[in-house]
């Protein structure tokens, strides 16, 4: 009966992260991008303060910041937890990882090309880059990967100060990256904020999936 209870609550809490996210995904893209967008000057006034007042050694922290979670940088700290998860025997956190991480790229790639959105511009650049700018790589491939370490610790805290520790930890990571990119002018803040929906959402799905697909294995 107890386990009957909580399949359910499991499912919904999932669904309606799900939802909220993608809402939000789906408000701030049809604010961002296309015609009538509503939060197109707003981007553009917050990229060229941030520009304006660019400097040293705020530039050389945010691009190291933005370089070490780049493709390759998540890349690494992937293969490093996933090294870990695989040691831990911890079998179903690994399937989560390797469900978020890599195919949540994926994702972002296509909607980059499904929106086309041009990157800022700026008569002298911090930083260059050839791609699509909605939504933010960087941000989102730091939303899932800290997501994950995040819940896979939360089931090891022991201590709700230690799992509130966790929740903000990550929080600021994702912060951190969203953050580089606005100030190194590769990105819009609506870029970075829709990246965070959208890991938002992805995440849901990944870790409601594995953890319902657990759950039956152990019924059986």
């Amino acid at each position: 009966m107890r386990d009957t209870i909580r399949l359910p609550l499991h499912l919904v809490a999932g669904l309606a992260l799900l939802i909220v996210a993608a809402a939000v995904f789906q408000a701030i893209a049809g604010a961002a991008v296309g015609p009538g967008a509503r939060l197109a000057a707003l981007d553009i006034h917050v990229s060229q303060w941030l520009h304006a007042r660019a400097g040293d050694p705020w530039t050389t922290l945010m691009l190291a910041v933005s370089h070490w979670h780049s493709v390759a940088g998540i890349a690494f700290m992937t293969l490093l937890l996933a090294w870990h998860l695989w040691r831990r025997q911890a079998h179903y956190w690994l399937l989560t990882l390797l469900l978020s991480v890599p195919p949540g790229m994926v994702l972002n790639v296509l909607l980059k090309h499904s929106y086309q959105r041009a990157r800022p511009s700026f008569e002298v650049p911090l930083l260059t880059l050839p791609t699509f700018s909605f939504p933010s790589g960087h941000t989102l491939a730091a939303t899932v990967f800290y997501g994950v370490l995040a819940c896979y610790l939360w089931t090891r805290a022991r201590s709700a100060a230690q799992r509130a520790a966790l929740v903000v930890a990550a929080l600021l990571m994702v912060a951190l990256v969203a953050f580089s990119r606005v100030y190194l002018g590769v990105h819009y803040l609506t870029d970075v904020l829709a990246a965070v929906a959208e890991g938002m959402a992805w995440l849901a799905i990944c870790v409601t999936a594995v953890s319902s697909l657990r759950r039956h294995r152990e019924r059986l």
